[in-house]
């Protein structure tokens, strides 16, 4: 399936359906086949949904800890690891801990759709979905700056490493201090690229009009309203299913 063939609107859809089931559903097996069904689907459309798999994967060692975070607070269940008579891991906690990771990967991976079509096919959905232009724009404008974000970080913690400190094997009060010594410096500089761009939006005379036209209208075919309406049926279906 070609990423561009579907509407923006349709996509959007898509991930509404999908991260509404994962915030809601409370059941393993669902959210696992949830999350499949979200994978083929990102996969489909043309997203580099491996890339972001790696980047999940980054993430093993915080999900460790939020599976064993939730079993410290949860006391029923069976004990898995239990040192001294006090449960470490249950199998409640492991399931619990699971259904929360399974539903932030559902998530990032919904989010993924998004991103086989361009900010403006974008904006331009939002707008034709009768969302007022200025919050259409600032989410344009957050998708395309957060990879700017992340891409200065980086290069400020390679700096770093390039200066022969090796984060990892710092204490956690000396990483803290070095993170803020990063984040600082990029927060300053988001602040004076909102400050430009609010500028640079000012002089274009920015919310002259209270309606603004557009060269490209988007149109839903078919495929679209068949994609729309079948999202929208197995929501309700699997709401069903699990409410009963």
């Amino acid at each position: 399936m070609e990423k561009n063939k579907l509407d923006p609107r349709t996509k959007l859809t898509l991930v509404l359906c999908i991260s509404s089931l994962s915030v809601i559903i409370q059941n393993i097996n669902i959210l696992t086949g949830i999350l499949v069904i979200s994978i083929i689907i990102s996969n489909l459309l043309g997203a580099n949904i491996y890339s972001v798999i790696k980047k999940i994967k980054g993430l093993v060692k915080i999900f460790i800890a939020i599976i064993i975070i939730q079993s410290l607070f949860i006391n029923y269940g069976e004990a898995i690891i239990q040192i001294n008579g006090y449960k470490i891991l249950t199998d409640v906690g492991l399931i619990k801990g699971l259904e929360f990771i399974f539903r932030m990967a559902i998530i990032i991976v919904s989010a993924t759709i998004i991103t086989t079509s361009s900010s403006r096919e974008i904006v331009q959905g939002l707008i034709q979905l009768k969302i007022k232009y200025e919050i259409a724009f600032m989410v344009s404008v957050g998708i395309r700056f957060l990879p700017i974000l992340t891409q200065e970080i980086k290069d400020s913690i390679k700096a770093i490493q390039l200066r022969g400190i090796e984060i990892n094997k710092l204490s956690i009060k000396k990483r803290i201090e070095i993170y803020s010594y990063i984040f600082m410096p990029v927060v300053a500089g988001s602040i004076i690229k909102a400050q430009n761009l609010s500028t640079a939006m000012e002089t274009r005379a920015f919310r002259a009009y209270d309606k603004r036209s557009s060269f490209n209208e988007l149109k839903l075919n078919n495929i679209d309203y068949l994609i729309i309406i079948g999202s929208f049926l197995f929501t309700i279906l699997i709401l069903a299913l699990y409410l009963k």
